[in-house]
């Protein structure tokens, strides 16, 4: 099987033997160290500060993303959402559910953001700005220098949604004045799905502290304190904790952050640079090194055939999509463990289906 999906990605062979490896009890000394080891790296690749708090989270980077809004907003902000694909309207629906006042700034699919798309914003009184940094349904990578420009003038506290961007695309917190950064286990991390992180600076961390929360599980207060010691309130994702501080250290080992984010770079290139004789278009104005988002050319052809296909006849996994952009639209994932001579399987079965007029 070939993976290229977005999450869950093909996993690294030392990552998979501790995923058959038997779960230890977790309310120990070594598992403590284990888990503060994940949050120093963690911010280190985040680019946070020293000061900033990481939270481990058993749940899916929805979790993580409701999470974040209902700990650090109340009623009495007035946010500004991204909304250009389906998980930015998932942030609106988060707003909805908590009572949020926020503004839907919608962008059409396949585009980013321009700066006349804030202008109508500027001092408007807003407080917060939430964004998926890469809108993961259409493959779209936002323009983080200018929303972090954006939100510097008009003092606003930013929420990024990293989860398929963070170690493919530049995410660094102190640089861009984000507050709040979350990623998920089974994206470039490259773990089993189940446990998400978020990256909360001081600024997020008082907000966490001055918000009365209704809900048990997630009030961020009880992982922050927990966190002092290295656990987490209740039972974590202990086997993909584990996988995530061996991961975190082969990162190190390969070169760090930077080298991660190149070698994104490099294989989502790879693959786009031999496009050229296929019936197919690139559908985002500006791409993620995470994932590279198709449109057939034929418009009577269909994207989600053409999933099923690879799927059922070939072993290969590409991401479909869904509601309108359904039979049109296709997504190709460049995170995990996937080799140029990979890309050049898929390349060769879309050529294949293009010769026979499945695409």
């Amino acid at each position: 099987m070939l993976n290229f999906a977005v999450g869950p990605v093909n996993s690294y062979n030392e990552i998979l033997d501790i995923g058959g490896s038997q779960i230890p009890y977790f309310r120990t000394s070594e598992f403590s160290e284990t888990v503060k080891e994940c949050e120093e790296t963690l911010k280190e690749f985040f680019g946070a500060t020293k000061s900033s708090k990481v939270v481990l989270l058993t749940g899916s980077g929805t979790s993580a993303m409701e999470c974040s809004v209902i700990n650090t907003l109340t009623h009495n902000d007035k946010a500004l959402v991204v909304n250009g694909g389906t998980f930015g309207k998932r942030f609106c629906e988060i707003c909805d559910i908590h009572n949020v006042p926020y503004t839907s700034l919608d962008v059409e699919y396949g585009k980013t953001l321009h700066s006349e798309d804030l202008l109508g914003y500027e001092g408007k009184g807003y407080t917060a700005f939430l964004v998926n940094l890469g809108e993961t349904s259409t493959g779209v990578l936002y323009d983080l220098e200018l929303i972090s420009s954006f939100c510097k003038r008009n003092n606003l506290f930013l929420i990024v949604d990293c989860i398929s961007s963070f170690l493919c695309d530049e995410t660094d917190m102190q640089a861009y004045g984000v507050n709040v950064a979350i990623t998920g286990s089974q994206k470039a991390l490259a773990l089993a799905p189940g446990l998400s992180i978020i990256c909360l600076d001081e600024k997020a961390q008082q907000r966490v502290l001055n918000t009365q929360v209704r809900s048990l599980y997630f009030d961020l207060k009880s992982y922050l304190k927990n966190a002092e010691r290295g656990q987490t309130p209740f039972t974590p994702a202990v086997g993909i904790v584990l996988q995530l501080n061996k991961r975190l250290k082969m990162i190190k080992e390969s070169g760090g952050i930077k080298a991660e984010i190149n070698a994104r770079k490099e294989i989502a290139n790879y693959f786009r640079e031999r496009l050229a004789n296929l019936p197919v278009e690139r559908f985002a104005e500006k791409s993620s090194n995470a994932v590279t988002s198709l449109i057939l050319k034929n418009a009577e052809k269909s994207a989600y055939r053409l999933f099923e296909v690879l799927k059922d006849d070939y072993g290969i996994f590409v991401c479909p999509n869904g509601g309108e952009l359904k039979e049109r639209v296709f997504r190709v994932g460049h995170i995990g463990n996937v080799t140029k001579r990979d890309y050049d399987i898929l390349l060769a079965a879309l050529k294949e289906l293009a010769d026979k007029r499945i695409i």
